[in-house]
């Protein structure tokens, strides 16, 4: 059976993720590794995506192969260079960020894209990302990750549906949610806008499963 790693940095994110897996891709075995102080860690150091902080990416991603897993997902998108050196590294398995599936995705549909971040670092590693064609108007959800972190789910909700309806009123054709800890938040951004809303969580899960059928049909 396959084995999927799932790197996290942020606790909130393995719900997520694990239901899209068993919702999406069922034959699939998820495999979860949590380092919850790599976010707290970057936040607060000032020292951005150092050498330690890849090297710690580095080792995450050796336990992950070393135990048998084909592909690797990170899920938290402040560390988009950490996890581009992994992918090199392992240039034989497909290795996601969490991200870019999503990116994909939205310049199919074409933009203004309305990107919405909660951790703030993201809106300043993921924007670089998107093609320079792409117009990219970015927003931060303030209050809502700590809301999640206090348990107030409806909050964080909400705080995020109020950049969506802002971002929707500047003229942006597709809702983006940077995290995968904001997909509880898909739906009711999509009844607020009327607009596409994309999550990083299935776009990851359906990229990471066309990429290893493909190497399946190959070999």
């Amino acid at each position: 059976m396959l084995r999927i790693a799932l790197i996290h940095a942020l606790s909130h994110s393995v719900e997520p993720i694990n239901e899209a897996m068993a919702r999406e891709w069922p034959e699939a075995t998820s495999m979860n590794l949590l380092d919850d102080s790599l976010s707290a860690d970057l936040a607060a150091s000032g020292r951005g995506l150092d050498a330690a902080m890849n090297q710690r990416f580095m080792d995450l991603a050796e336990y992950a192969v070393g135990t048998g897993a084909q592909a690797i997902l990170f899920t938290c998108s402040a560390f988009g260079p950490c996890i581009e050196a992994v992918a090199r590294r392992y240039a034989d398995l497909p290795v996601l960020k969490p991200n870019e599936a999503m990116i994909a995705d939205a310049v199919k549909a074409g933009g203004p894209i309305g990107l919405i971040a909660t951790f703030p670092p993201t809106l300043a590693s993921m924007p670089p990302e998107f093609p320079a064609s792409v117009e990219v108007r970015c927003a931060l959800a303030e209050g809502a990750l700590d809301a999640l972190n206090g348990g107030d789910v409806e909050r964080h909700d909400a705080l995020i549906v109020e950049q969506a309806k802002h971002l929707h009123a500047t003229g942006c054709n597709t809702i983006a949610l940077a995290q995968f800890s904001m997909a509880r938040a898909r739906s009711a951004c999509e009844q607020a806008t009327g607009k596409p809303v994309l999550t990083t969580v299935h776009s990851a899960v359906m990229e990471l499963k066309r990429r290893l059928s493909s190497q399946k049909s190959l070999g």
